[in-house]
């Protein structure tokens, strides 16, 4: 029987977990990877610099998914022996039986605490908040009480969700909103909440309220075994050298099981007879090459699949093409020392502030989050018992002031901002490094509430499929991406008709 060829768009989560499931599941595919960069993981990648690495945007590997958990551990089994910032402080943890030791196996996951806090006021907030003493405290009296009678009202009088600022004034009342939303939400989209569709909360706090956080609390006290809210999680597994190296051997493995990955590899057309893709055009190096295939699994944003398409109806064109992304600039700063200080009961090295993330809430910065990268994974710092690695992450479009800053001027302002939150010092920075994610984030609004005819278009094309985040213009986490690719290879092996299951993933509507 000859093989079926299968081209595969995109080297990130969703394209790799397509490939790698393929080829483990069936002996009936050659299977190539095309992807536009010279790089392996998509926005899941890391990005190394002079011995230190950076996550493009934070990935924590915690999923409810079975088969995500057993692929994940497939390909980097967990620790079994502490890893070198726990063996220093001497932390406890529970460490897989028989797992590898990251002081000697590279091949290795790290069970690390979750810490995420909001900086607002120059003050720490959990993240999500918490009813503990210390937020009281740091709102003060009056906001607290405001507040407080801002959920009463918010629990009784419901607004009708045809926006996120509905949606949050819903679960948190409309004074914890405007305090601890509403102005992040404005610098990540750009756009603020009652602009943007309430599809996007659904997407990524589904559970999460004041009455989810008030239960996870008792089940803390009282030592209650349950259901937890994705973002109320307290720890999570993650690579030793960051998500890309998980990417980059799952690229490896699947190379070594017949696969194909072929970098600088750009798509710029698709060409469509009747109800079928019958090739694709890269454009590598100037040169215009054509990938003829039997099968096409697309993780390339839907703006530029349909853009490069022939034969699209004008008003699906039209759809496709005001279908709206964010952009992402994140700054690599190394520095001696933070002027936080830990007022936490979690050792660190060096006793460092404990966050992973910190969202920053002041409303007179541009900054969205900063990333720690010692607490991420102390393999990630090339002088972690001196020298303190963080992220500065932005959110900005493509060509607006902001992206085009040359590297000094970007780095510049970054360092001020910080300065002026009383975070850093200047005489603390030591060097800095910049890198620009074009389409991070797809968008809730503009041409999105008509995204199902778009949707009901690509699924008459029969031999495409479109998987994870930019693939299906949904602001998907990594493990819901790989189970898109899951579904897509199911109904390839299976040669089920439909398609679903595949755009069902994560819509809890």
């Amino acid at each position: 029987m000859e093989k079926k060829k299968v081209v595969i768009i995109g080297a990130g989560p969703a394209g790799l977990t397509a490939g790698y499931e393929l080829l483990k599941k069936s002996k009936n595919f050659d299977v190539i990877i095309l992807e536009e960069s010279n790089e392996i993981g998509g926005i899941s990648r890391t990005v190394k610099y002079k011995g230190n690495r950076m996550d493009i945007g934070g990935h924590r590997f915690f999923s409810k998914d079975e088969d995500v958990n057993k692929f994940w551990q497939e390909i980097m089994p967990i620790q079994g022996k502490p890893s070198y910032d726990d063996k220093k402080l001497g932390r406890e943890k529970n460490l897989a039986k028989n797992g590898p030791d990251p002081e000697k196996d590279d091949r290795v996951m790290l069970v690390r605490q979750r810490v995420s806090r909001i900086y607002y006021l120059k003050k720490f907030f959990d993240y999500p908040i918490s009813m503990k003493f210390q937020t009281f405290k740091n709102m003060g009296l009056c906001r607290t009480f405001v507040a407080g009678c801002s959920y009463l009202k918010s629990m009784i009088i419901k607004k009708k969700e045809d926006s996120l600022e509905n949606f949050y004034i819903n679960r948190f009342g409309k004074k914890l909103y405007s305090m601890f939303f509403e102005k992040y939400t404005e610098k990540l989209w750009g756009r603020h909440p009652s602009e943007i569709s309430a599809d996007w909360g659904a997407q990524r706090v589904k559970g999460l309220s004041i009455t989810a956080v008030i239960k996870d609390m008792f089940k803390k006290i009282f030592h209650i075994k349950g259901k937890v809210e994705t973002s109320l999680i307290e720890e999570f597994v993650y690579p030793k050298y960051g998500p890309g190296q998980l990417w980059e051997l799952v690229a490896s493995d699947f190379e070594k099981m017949g696969g194909k990955v072929e970098k600088n590899h750009q798509v710029i057309k698709i060409n469509k007879k009747d109800n079928k893709i019958v090739s694709v055009v890269c454009n590598v190096g100037g040169t215009k090459k054509e990938i003829k295939g039997d099968i096409f699994i697309s993780s390339m944003p839907l703006k530029d699949l349909v853009a490069g398409m022939n034969d699209v109806p004008k008003n699906i064109n039209a759809i496709a093409k005001g279908l709206p992304y964010r952009d992402f600039v994140t700054i690599g700063l190394l520095v001696d020392k933070l002027n936080l200080v830990n007022e936490t009961d979690i050792k660190t090295i060096n006793n460092i502030v404990p966050d992973c993330w910190i969202y920053v809430q002041e409303p007179d910065v541009k900054l969205g989050r900063i990333q720690i990268f010692n607490n991420w994974s102390p393999y990630l710092v090339e002088d972690i018992d001196n020298k303190v690695w963080i992220g500065l992450e932005y959110f900005c479009n493509e060509n607006d002031d902001f992206w085009n800053m040359t590297d000094e001027e970007c780095i510049d302002f970054a360092s001020k901002e910080l300065i002026k939150m009383g975070i850093i010092k200047e005489e603390n920075i030591l060097d800095a490094h910049r890198e620009k994610v074009k389409k991070a984030y797809p968008a809730y609004f503009d041409t999105y509430d008509e995204i199902d005819k778009l949707v009901n278009f690509l699924n008459t094309i029969n031999n495409l499929y479109c998987v994870g985040r930019n693939g299906q213009h949904r602001y998907n986490n990594m493990d819901h991406s790989m189970v898109t690719s899951f579904e897509t290879v199911n109904n390839i092996i299976g040669n089920v008709k439909t398609k679903d299951n595949i755009w069902n993933v994560n819509t809890d509507k």
